[in-house]
């Protein structure tokens, strides 16, 4: 098994990469999902949020309220930091549950928003990044997904810089270009892992 981190900025296109490598046969491990998931209404992790951050995050059915707690956090990073400590262990946790149903030559992709911040890129076998400037990303987050000028860059801001990202990457992919651009190479560093997953240990296969 070849474990791989995947990351990269709001708006870089990480998802697309992700769907890419499960078509080729990934098996994809979702941290936001999972983060979802550890705060439905009854877990243990929603009732840790509402104690930390009361009962204001929670929608008049109980259930928590991003937006209402997105805007708490992301302009101040320590309420970030709580958050942080709640939800990522419990994060970890579930992803390595998952991780040991997979078989035993698969490439695991865990997508991971938030590994350059929290510095687990020694968790993987590989960190593949998703790179794209700064200016592409403000540029998909208000074109694309409708924020605010103000909003994406406060969710920019809370997030590893573009140099932090890419001093953990083993891998990068350039996503600054159109789509037609980013198949290829995802393509190519598909062909990498599969090789390394395939190789005895996880060593690299032979040139």
């Amino acid at each position: 098994m070849l474990t791989v981190g995947l990351t990269g900025g709001i708006g870089a296109g990480k998802s697309e990469v992700s769907r890419l490598l499960v078509s080729y046969g990934a098996v994809l491990i979702d941290a936001d999902k999972i983060a979802r998931e550890v705060v439905e209404p009854g877990t243990p992790g929603l009732e840790a949020v509402v104690e930390a951050f009361g009962p204001e995050v929670l929608t008049p059915e109980g259930a928590l309220d991003r937006p209402r707690l997105g805007s708490i956090v992301f302009s101040d990073p320590e309420r970030l930091s709580v958050l942080n400590g709640i939800v990522h262990p419990l994060v970890g946790a579930r992803s390595k549950e998952l991780e040991n149903t997979a078989a035993p030559d698969a490439v695991v992709v865990h997508d991971v928003p938030l590994l350059a911040e929290n510095g687990l890129e020694s968790l993987y076998d590989v960190v593949v990044v998703v790179d794209a400037s700064p200016e592409t990303q403000l540029d998909r987050l208000v074109r694309l997904r409708g924020m605010s000028q103000s909003e994406a860059r406060a969710r920019m801001k809370a997030q590893a810089t573009r140099e932090q990202r890419l001093a953990v990457a083993d891998l990068v992919i350039d996503n600054d270009g159109p789509l037609e651009e980013l198949e290829p190479q995802v393509r190519e560093v598909w062909a990498v892992l599969a090789a390394r997953a395939a190789a005895p240990g996880g060593r690299p296969a032979p040139e």
